[in-house]
């Protein structure tokens, strides 16, 4: 089973986006739990975070909440993000058979110009991370968000793609 992590401020529609079609997996059996975890939001994250089933934390610490996920398998992924058509059973056959990091391969659809993928740096969660939930509370520690979990861990290129949560925010 697989818990989902996702940090937003003030992303309503970007967190329903995401939540959209993380039903699926909910639907499969795969998606156990949903965490949001909130940076102070003042519009209706909250409401659409319980109107999915999630759980939502206003004042929460990375440790507390990686200790508290139901699956044995955590996603880290922004609001926003969109896993693509075939991401179901692209982590269902990882988790059955991987025992490290992984994450979604980007999209060849949504991608920055060539000189723009050059010279930046990709952000760590740009496209998801999957890991292991006994990894992440190894890592985890007092006053770290999702991105300083994810940061610096390299993960094997899972065959679905992720739409980055930066198309929805470009528009």
């Amino acid at each position: 089973m697989l818990t989902v992590l996702m940090e937003c401020r003030d992303q309503e529609s970007e967190l329903a986006q995401t939540l959209s079609v993380l039903v699926s997996g909910a639907v499969e059996g795969l998606v156990s739990d949903v965490i949001i975890l909130d940076h102070g939001s003042q519009d209706g994250s909250s409401r659409v975070a319980d109107a999915a089933g999630c759980r939502f934390h206003v004042d929460w610490d990375i440790k507390d909440i990686v200790a508290s996920a139901r699956g044995e398998w955590l996603l880290l992924i922004e609001a926003g993000a969109r896993p693509q058509a075939g991401w179901i059973d692209a982590v269902m056959e990882y988790i059955a058979l991987g025992r490290s990091p992984a994450r979604f391969a980007p999209s060849r659809t949504y991608r920055k110009a060539l000189f723009k993928r050059l010279v930046r740096s990709v952000p760590p969660l740009e496209n998801g991370l999957l890991l292991p939930k006994g990894q992440a509370i190894a890592l985890a520690r007092s006053g770290m968000d999702l991105a300083g979990l994810a940061r610096g861990l390299k993960g094997l290129k899972l065959s679905s793609e992720i739409v980055p949560a930066w198309v929805v925010a470009a528009r």
